[in-house]
């Protein structure tokens, strides 16, 4: 039997109806002769995650927990914005009607109408725990975004001390979108040499000179990490609109460097945010200006482990990389950044058992709620993972 992996994840198999001491969900059934043992995690931290309004929040909220996430950093891009803390609690009080099994921690959309003196009174109470950052025009609902952080760095000072973060969509509008994200990257070592404790994530890193940058700033700047870029690359998104996100998958060595970064080295700061970002397929199977995101939280942790199988250049056994990088990745840097305590897996508490079994990604998802054309087309629809997720112990 395999030892218990590190950090807060247990393996277990069943032998003649007798589960090992370090397992405990008793509800799991018997694996097939010469099947691997399964992986038991506490549910996991998706930092980035966006949950939409109306009838699309009701189809995708529950999504959260089915793919294995308990906690969300929740994102403001609704119609209109989320810009104030009164705005923010009613979202999630809305959320939480839905699944109030979910940790919703919530930002706002930088903007003039962003008071630091409602996140001083009212961030605590509200759950907002920092604000978001989109330039003008570059991705879905940011026609409100910013053309200048100068503008903004009175209240960057305030969050700075009230210990908010401050969370980016880095790139540059106007220019190619392969380019977009490094042409960035010059304003974020600037803001990080004007606030220097001011805790900034870099979103949904997609280029080598990114991770370079992230991890030469110091402890103060982190990157959230997507299951579609440690996956695609720009050749698997010209042609497939249901793979196209901003920023868009790069080359082949920006993906490498992402993987690197994560899967070889394990950097604490580079953790999971799925950038989850659900669309009606009727807006992503068009001809002309498909809506930009891919839609991975019902399967997030079974997409995370069949690429960590198969993506490392360190590691050749299959389980390797999955037992010594992913519980970390997806349940311990993220929330040592945030500062928020780190959960361990306890046996009869819920969790996410993961299991070498072939899965195919369903072709739709919420179709009972928003119809065949509203429904929201997974992430790798029809594609065959190698490991399956499903909680234990709820």
């Amino acid at each position: 039997m395999r030892a218990a992996s590190r950090k807060g994840a247990s393996w277990r198999k069943e032998e003649a109806g007798v589960f090992s001491p370090d397992g405990g969900i008793v509800d799991v059934p018997k694996m097939d002769e010469g099947e691997s043992p399964a992986l038991l995690l506490p549910l996991a931290d998706d930092f980035h995650v966006h949950l939409r309004q109306d009838a699309m929040m009701k189809a995708v909220t529950p999504a959260v927990i089915h793919g294995g996430s308990d906690r969300v950093v929740v994102m403001p891009n609704t119609i209109p914005p989320i810009r104030t803390c009164a705005e923010a609690a009613d979202y999630r009080a809305k959320l939480q009607a839905i699944d109030p099994r979910v940790d919703y921690r919530m930002t706002l959309y930088l903007g003039q109408e962003v008071s630091a003196d409602d996140l001083r009174a009212n961030a605590d109470e509200s759950g907002v725990r920092g604000v978001k950052s989109y330039p003008r025009g570059v991705t879905t609902n940011s026609e409100a975004g910013i053309e200048s952080y100068t503008t903004y760095y009175p209240l960057f000072s305030e969050m700075e001390k009230m210990g908010l973060t401050l969370h980016i969509h880095g790139e540059v509008p106007g220019v190619s979108v392969l380019t977009a994200e490094a042409s960035f990257l010059p304003q974020l070592e600037e803001l990080h040499r004007a606030f220097p404790s001011l805790k900034i994530v870099l979103e949904h890193v997609s280029t080598a000179a990114a991770v370079l940058l992230v991890r030469r700033l110091g402890p103060t700047v982190g990157a959230t990490v997507t299951a579609h870029h440690l996956d695609l690359t720009i050749d698997e998104v010209v042609g497939c609109s249901h793979n196209f996100c901003k920023p868009v998958a790069k080359m082949r060595e920006d993906r490498e460097a992402i993987r690197q970064v994560v899967m070889d080295e394990g950097h604490p700061r580079f953790f999971l945010g799925s950038d989850s970002a659900p669309h009606p397929r009727h807006k992503k199977e068009i001809g002309m200006k498909a809506a930009a995101g891919c839609f991975t939280s019902p399967f997030l942790l079974a997409y995370l482990a069949d690429t960590f199988v198969w993506g490392s250049s360190r590691y050749t056994d299959d389980d390797t990389t999955v037992t010594k990088r992913l519980p970390d990745f997806v349940g311990r840097f993220g929330a040592e950044f945030f500062g928020v305590p780190v959960k361990r897996y306890e046996e009869g508490k819920p969790a996410v058992e993961l299991r070498k079994r072939a899965f195919t990604v369903p072709s739709v998802w919420g179709e009972s709620i928003l119809g065949s054309e509203g429904a929201v087309v997974p992430f790798r629809s029809g594609d065959v993972l190698r490991y399956e997720s499903r909680l234990v112990g709820l």
